[in-house]
């Protein structure tokens, strides 16, 4: 199977409006417009965050790049959204109105992983939290219609991408239809989307109606019917009464066979059958195939078909062999497109070279952005992730396909940032994106790649067609260090250790050069079964890496440390996981400050697995075993506690605990308790004490303190001084 090609994203013809030269900042008010002579925008982008004009921003580079295909673009950034006023503070758009709750979800944004409310939002000016509505794709679309009822909506960022098709909400606690079908809007981009939003929009420009736009990759639409002359292939349902194909396992490592260039035939998609009647041998599917998943009554009644759907959206995840997924509701269909066509690099370059100020708009004055403030000194270097987590819907949302930037690129925004950015002293705090060192890294042919429906090319090992040579991560370090004007250049985000041990001369660079006394890194968990549930690697791993990383950095000369973050209450992670997985804390003396407790956010495979009961990663039917999965809070409590043995607050809760699971040897004043004995006070003859419990510090001061929030990883950037820990956030995902 060959791959697919899609048009250069700068090869179309640009729209009459390129007259106008770029805006110094895309316009946000009526005065603004008339400075640069615009009457009217044909884009007007409305956004859940503060405009910064930046790179890291979706609505800067969505606008950015519709702006150099010809097209005036403003942005109405976190309006008064209880009545449709704001949405008409640039008039009517000529095209579309584009909705985006920003770059985070917006419960996420507003909610911590046990559903209480968050008071301030990092990006936001002066970090003041609710300038956002809760469902924010929702509600600003309906106002965008009550504003021009007849103007096109179109929703993308990634609140839209992962709500494409019926998705669990963890705050409802229940299936919700496609957030399409509930704002009312026109058509959803899911992904990185600048090809379907450069093509959407110059065919609307061409006078095309946007009803009639049903075929363009990283889209979903509603339709009354089915387009004729398609085939379909029923997946409704899990326990067919009748001939059903062998269900292979998209994570299963294969030696030989694995990602084989065969796999384009039809067992490549099973359990779909064909209907009327499933093909025979090893007849390829057509193109002209969709894929009926169950619909929405139904997998809002039925978890096991909930976990089942899960796995297909899942398997159709690669832009070279996805087919279409069709799900009903109601009367009508959801048709959800295959995902985009990853960018090139000589496209990655261009959208990241775009005029951006790489400063927040001048509206917020002197105001603080801390989002902004985070990663102003940082750069993107690369998108997608192949590690496949099922927590973490980076997957659902930029693919597994990494696109990386040139080093020419990469060095260019450097010297940028030096020249344009106000305050910088020469430390530039990342080079990274989803993790620090899959830059560059791919299937090694192409073909392979075309045809692969692994999810994971790391999981349960490093598959044998991925190139794991991290000579361009380790060049582009050593071209970053000579730019002049710069003395530090720090790598905050998260490593995926187990490719690096694959590269020691890349963690030697790392740890000499680039490591300002901490690593994050995740191993997650210690136990086996639950690191099963998560597609991580087992500590061994972890062990391999933690030796490379010493002994280089005794070579070094420097004394440094890894940060491990871990998860609480991931699905499958029983409390003896927990208690297990404490101990191995307490063995390696770590004492993990802020912990994660699993968020089941929308459309990730763990998501599925919190709501079912069942395991997407093996075939799902109705009698497959039941998955533990701790939901209530009492359960989330306890293992939370347990990641925190050793802060004070939660001993009464483990003294409870441990000996109804059975480990009451683990209260005590030996080495290898995990939480000491209480003790009595001299003015209560009860035994109820009252003065200070355990004698034992909160801190250790020989290890670093391990430190991760309930949905936003912390992050460290800044060189310590002696045994002195500075952090600061990193709102990247990872």
């Amino acid at each position: 199977m060959s791959q697919i090609t899609a048009p250069n994203l700068f090869s179309y013809p640009k729209y009459w409006a390129e007259c106008y030269a770029p805006a110094p900042f895309l316009p946000t008010s009526r005065k603004e417009m008339e400075e640069l002579g615009w009457d009217s925008c044909d884009v007007i982008i409305v956004t859940g965050d503060a405009y910064v004009d930046h790179p890291s921003f979706g609505m800067a580079v969505m606008g950015r790049l519709l702006e150099a295909q010809g097209f005036r673009v403003g942005i109405i950034s976190q309006p008064d959204w209880t009545c449709a006023d704001a949405f008409k503070e640039l008039g009517q758009p000529n095209l579309y109105f584009g909705i985006t709750a920003g770059n985070m979800d917006s419960l996420i944004n507003r909610y911590t992983a046990d559903k209480r409310m968050r008071h301030d939002d990092a990006y936001t000016a002066g970090g003041m939290g609710g300038k956002r509505p809760d469902r924010a794709v929702i509600v600003y679309s309906q106002r965008c219609k009550e504003a021009y009822r007849e103007t096109p909506v179109v929703l993308g960022g990634i609140e839209a991408s992962l709500r494409r098709i019926a998705q669990y909400d963890y705050w409802s606690d229940k299936v919700r239809r496609s957030v399409l079908m509930d704002a009312t809007a026109d058509i959803l981009l899911y992904g990185n989307a600048e090809r379907a939003i450069v093509e959407l929009t110059h065919r609307l420009a061409n006078g095309e109606l946007i009803e009639h736009i049903v075929d363009l990759r990283g889209t979903t639409v509603l339709c009354s019917t089915i387009p004729a002359d398609y085939i379909e292939v029923d997946s409704t349902r899990i326990d067919w009464p009748g001939y059903i194909e062998d269900l292979p396992n998209p994570y299963e490592y294969k030696d030989a066979a694995s990602c084989d260039k065969k796999e384009t035939d039809i067992d490549a998609v099973a359990p779909l059958r064909i209907i009327p009647a499933p093909l025979k041998g090893k007849e390829k599917l057509p193109d002209e195939t969709y894929i009926r998943l169950p619909s929405f009554e139904k997998v809002s009644k039925d978890p096991a078909l909930y976990a089942h759907t899960s796995r297909v959206l899942h398997q159709e995840s690669n832009p070279h062999n996805a087919k279409i997924l069709v799900q009903k509701h109601g009367t009508r269909e959801l048709w959800v497109n295959p995902p985009p066509i990853p960018l090139t690099t000589a496209e990655m370059d261009k959208v990241f070279g775009l005029p951006y100020q790489r400063i927040p708009h001048p509206r917020y004055g002197q105001s603080k952005i801390p989002a902004f403030d985070m990663i102003k000194f940082s750069i993107n270097i690369m998108r997608g992730c192949f590690g496949g987590c099922t927590f973490c819907s980076i997957t659902e949302h930029e693919g597994r396909i990494i696109q990386s930037r040139s080093h020419e690129s990469v060095i260019q925004e450097i010297e940028e940032i030096r020249d344009k950015v106000p305050g910088f002293t020469g430390a530039i705090s990342d080079l990274g994106g989803p993790t620090s060192n899959m830059y560059h890294l791919n299937c090694n042919d192409p073909e392979i790649q075309s045809s692969c429906r692994k999810l994971s090319c790391v999981y349960p090992v490093i598959c044998k067609n991925l190139d794991t040579d991290h000579s361009p991560t380790t060049q582009l370090y050593r071209k970053a260090r000579k730019v002049k004007g710069v003395h530090t250049v720090s790598i905050s985000s998260g490593l995926r250790y187990d490719l690096a041990v694959e590269d020691p001369e890349y963690v030697r660079e790392l740890v000499t050069y680039h490591v300002g006394g901490y690593l994050k890194i995740a191993p997650e968990h210690s136990e086996e079964g639950t690191l099963s549930m998560m597609m991580k690697p087992g500590m061994g791993t972890y062990d391999a890496f933690k030796k490379m990383f010493e002994r280089f950095s005794r070579e070094a000369g420097k004394k440094q440390y890894l940060i491990p973050y871990f998860i609480a209450a991931h699905p499958g992670c029983e409390d003896k996981d927990m208690v297990n997985l404490a101990q191995w804390l307490k063995r390696n003396e770590f004492k993990v400050d802020q912990v994660q407790t699993f968020y089941p956010s929308p459309m990730s495979l763990a998501t599925a697995m919190y709501h079912s009961d069942k395991n997407p990663l093996k075939k799902v039917s109705y009698k497959s075993g039941k998955l533990y999965t701790p939901k209530t809070e009492d359960q989330r409590k306890i293992q939370k506690a347990l990641l925190r043995y050793h802060d004070p607050v939660h001993w009464p809760l483990l003294r409870q605990k441990l000996p109804e699971l059975g480990y009451a040897h683990l209260i005590g004043d030996s080495p290898n308790s995990l939480v000491p004995a209480k003790e009595k006070s001299s003015n209560d003859d009860k035994g109820k004490g009252k003065g200070k419990v355990g004698g034992r510090s909160n801190r250790s001061s020989s290890k670093p303190v391990s430190k991760r929030t309930s949905s936003r990883p912390v992050n460290s950037t800044k060189k310590p001084k002696g045994k002195k820990k500075t952090r600061q956030k990193s709102l990247k995902p990872r």
